[in-house]
């Protein structure tokens, strides 16, 4: 009689149970967990403020392709968002499909941060098993800066999103040695480059060095496989660039950020070595060295501002590392556990090594970007040190696990000391941090002499808790949070607080929040444009395609916002730009495409004090608003 094998679960099935070999346990876990992040990333979304100036090229997206695809701060296409556009294309897409609101730009954000918790799952998992991706997948859902960040409208979670799916095609070519995975990855990773441009680089060390030594097939074709897939990675990384910069510099904008309005020079400027040497850099536009993370160092990650955003399981991820590499030492060339170790390792080292030494203009959102690396090592060296620690296959492994989790619990303690007076929440996460922490070293000790599983079980359970206590309070703060804006971060404020608030600019009435009143910013040298001013310039733009023209992004993001209305931004930024000189001033007003212009006595460069010298010769003074000028074509000589 034959016995006929029975049939594959059905695929909705398998989404509730998962795969045959799975625990009873693992997928009803990894949904509880992509749950509690969707929550953490969108809970109240309508209290969030967003960082303003993505907002407002988002918005100006909507209303006009052409600044869609350059990344346009402005619907008139006078100047850009000082990074390329595609995460702005994710969020402009959002917008047009379902209105422009709160939550249709960060719907995306929180699409691709849940994702991102899938993806590392999954990866993890595939190598070392379901406990350790539901530990990942949980410390990256917890991870305090990652759950701010995905609040908010910067880019940084579709960049992380993107580099995971670079990451996913590149083990695969390993896995099977062939061309195409790996063809993927370049393509991934280019698309995170036109995302936040260099700082998608940051892992491409560890993916060269993986493939070459942990591929399948003769080195010859594995460095053939990899020329391809840089040819693919350079491809994918450089059409935007090349396209925007062969395009005449009179039929687009003025390239933000930049010295010579190409792209180019945002790539290995003020996007490239100008955030990591800062503004004593000779090379392309400046990073303006401004840190909001503390000073540059290997101790900038561990500080008061950055420690409670990312520190806290940097130590046991490090131990960790070292543990799972050493004792996958003798392991073939081709061992993937190995080159998963290589991967994730590769990956936290570069992004630490980057963050903690960079002199250029630093935000403590960055660091998001390691928070994958971190969170699969933190899995993985469960894992890997509670086998060894089972195992007992020398006696120094039976020290190592117990001294991670001390270690680490100690750091816990330390890191919520810091913000001892800040509530409720963080004292019994203190508590509750080194309550656990003993109880899993020492239920670790007496379990592996007294040859009790039961009680290494519990040990492991409570050092779950012990290290992921300290950043769930931070996360639930973060997630609770009414206001995010150009400097989102979790927790108590520690005093590195230096930009927040930046973006906290008033929306187009009706689509994101309730109108404010108020300021909404300053002007050149400091001039403040109010809403009356605002209203002021509606009612007598006399069909200009500008509004009026301003110092800075964050003034003309604001009233971009409020208004409706495309603003210019004359210096970019920080005001720097060149992108407005004088002679196209003249040419924007004799067209009748401009009216309005705000100046102030203290100019920002050569040409904004030439600019400000004509404008209050030739324009006329709007007595009613401090430093706003009407000119028109007969103004112009």
């Amino acid at each position: 009689m034959t016995t006929l094998a029975p049939s594959p679960a059905p695929p909705a099935a398998r989404s509730r149970t998962g795969a045959p070999k799975d625990p009873r346990w693992a997928r009803p876990a990894l949904w509880a967990i992509l749950v509690l992040a969707t929550a953490l990333y969108a809970w109240n979304l309508s209290s969030v403020t967003g960082n303003t100036f993505y907002d407002a090229a988002v918005y100006s997206g909507t209303k006009s392709w052409k600044a869609f695809f350059f990344g346009a701060l402005d619907s008139g296409s006078f100047i850009t968002v000082d990074k390329p556009p595609f995460a702005l294309w994710v969020m402009g897409l959002s917008a047009r499909v379902f209105g422009y609101g709160t939550w249709q730009l960060t719907l995306p954000m929180v699409a691709v941060g849940t994702g991102s918790v899938a993806l590392l799952y999954r990866m993890v998992k595939r190598d070392f098993g379901a406990v350790a991706g539901t530990i990942a997948a949980l410390a990256l859902t917890l991870t305090p800066i990652t759950v701010a960040i995905t609040r908010d409208t910067n880019p940084d979670p579709v960049l992380v999103f993107l580099m995971l799916l670079g990451a996913a095609a590149l083990m695969k070519a390993v896995r099977t040695g062939r061309l195409m995975p790996l063809v993927w990855s370049g393509v991934a990773i280019g698309f995170a480059f036109n995302t936040k441009m260099m700082q998608a680089y940051v892992v491409l060390p560890a993916f060269f060095l993986v493939h070459l030594w942990a591929a399948k097939g003769s080195l010859g074709r594995r460095v053939r496989n990899l020329a391809v897939g840089t040819v693919a990675l350079v491809v994918s990384s450089a059409w935007w660039m090349v396209v925007v910069d062969i395009v005449p510099a009179s039929s687009r904008p003025y390239i933000g950020g930049s010295t010579d309005n190409t792209v180019w020079d945002l790539v290995i400027g003020y996007n490239g070595f100008g955030r990591i040497f800062g503004a004593s850099s000779s090379v392309g536009s400046q990073g303006n060295g401004a840190s909001f993370g503390g000073e540059a160092g290997l101790y900038r990650l561990f500080n008061s501002i950055m420690g409670g955003q990312i520190s806290w399981l940097i130590p046991f991820a490090l131990i960790a590392l070292v543990g799972g590499l050493v004792l996958r030492g003798r392991a073939p060339r081709t061992d993937a556990r190995r080159a998963a170790l290589m991967l994730w390792g590769g990956w936290f080292v570069l992004h630490y090594l980057t963050f903690a030494l960079a002199e250029g203009t630093f935000h403590p959102y960055y660091v998001t970007a390691m928070a994958p690396g971190i969170a699969a090592l933190a899995g993985i060296g469960g894992v890997t040190l509670h086998q060894a620690f089972q195992e007992g296959s020398a006696a120094k492994w039976s020290w190592v696990l117990p001294a991670a989790i001390a270690v680490s619990t100690v750091w816990a303690v330390v890191l919520l000391q810091r913000v001892s007076g800040s509530g409720t929440l963080y004292t019994v996460a203190e508590v509750v941090a080194g309550v656990a922490g003993a109880v899993a070293v020492i239920g670790l000790l007496l379990g592996r002499f007294t040859t009790r599983q039961r009680l290494t079980g519990i040990a492991a359970l409570a050092a779950v808790v012990a290290l992921l206590a300290g950043p769930a309070a931070y996360s639930a703060s973060a997630a609770g949070s009414s206001t995010n804006g150009t400097n989102p971060t979790a927790g108590p404020s520690t005093g590195g607080g230096m930009g927040e608030g930046m973006g906290s600019g008033r929306r187009p009435s009706g689509s994101m929040g309730r109108p404010q009143t108020g300021r909404t910013g300053g002007g050149m040298g400091g001039t403040e444009v109010s809403s009356a001013m605002i209203t002021y310039l509606k009612q007598n733009q006399d069909g200009a395609t500008w509004l009026v023209a301003v110092a800075t992004d964050q003034t003309a993001s604001s009233i971009i916002l409020e208004s409706g209305r495309p603003v210019i931004s004359m210096g970019g930024w920080s005001g720097s730009d060149d992108a407005m000189t004088l002679a196209k001033l003249k040419s924007l007003v004799k067209s009748g495409k401009l009216h309005y212009i705000v100046v102030s006595d203290s100019g920002q460069g050569s040409s904004n004090s030439e600019i400000s010298t004509w404008v209050k010769k030739n324009g006329t003074a709007v007595s009613a608003y401090s430093g706003l000028y009407r000119l028109d074509a007969s103004d112009v000589g």
